[in-house]
């Protein structure tokens, strides 16, 4: 690894798991129970709708647990290698995907999580989302952030 790259392990970041599973898991129920109530009511067009948002925040939630908070996807990335010329995942599966062009970098404001998109190798676009969980200590997610300033 040259002098100008780093390199970031991931781990689990169950904290961020738990609040995901207090956000998620009552929405679910409650989108859920409401569909229920509207129905057997009057007006049943409305639990369509209902049933529609509660699958979507399923899905959303499973996948937002599965891949960026546990990491037990084989899509979910494990360690980042970042570079002035690529930016380098290594996915659960043993794959890596090189980020070579158009890359981007998106922080969030509360500076708890940030985003890279780009296109890999075969030119097909990829997006990943970090969490400060997921670095082993919050000196070593600022400065990944720092590193990634090059691809603001």
């Amino acid at each position: 690894m040259a002098e100008s790259e780093k390199r970031y392990v991931l781990v689990q970041d169950r904290k961020g798991m738990t609040w995901d599973l207090l956000l998620y898991v009552p929405t679910v129920i409650f989108l859920v129970a409401i569909a229920l109530k509207v129905w057997f009511g009057p007006n049943q067009s409305w639990a369509y709708l209902l049933v529609f948002m509660a699958t979507f925040f399923l899905l959303t939630g499973a996948n937002r647990i599965l891949k960026t908070r546990l990491m037990i996807l084989p899509a979910a990335p494990v360690a980042i290698d970042i570079g002035k010329q690529r930016v380098r995942l290594e996915l659960r599966s043993g794959t890596q995907v090189d980020l070579v062009k158009g890359v981007r970098f998106f922080a969030d404001f509360a500076g708890k999580s940030f985003a890279l998109t780009g296109l890999d190798l075969s030119g097909k676009k990829q997006q990943y989302v970090f969490h400060l969980g997921q670095f082993a200590d919050e000196s070593q997610f600022k400065d990944a952030k720092s590193f990634l300033q090059v691809y603001k």
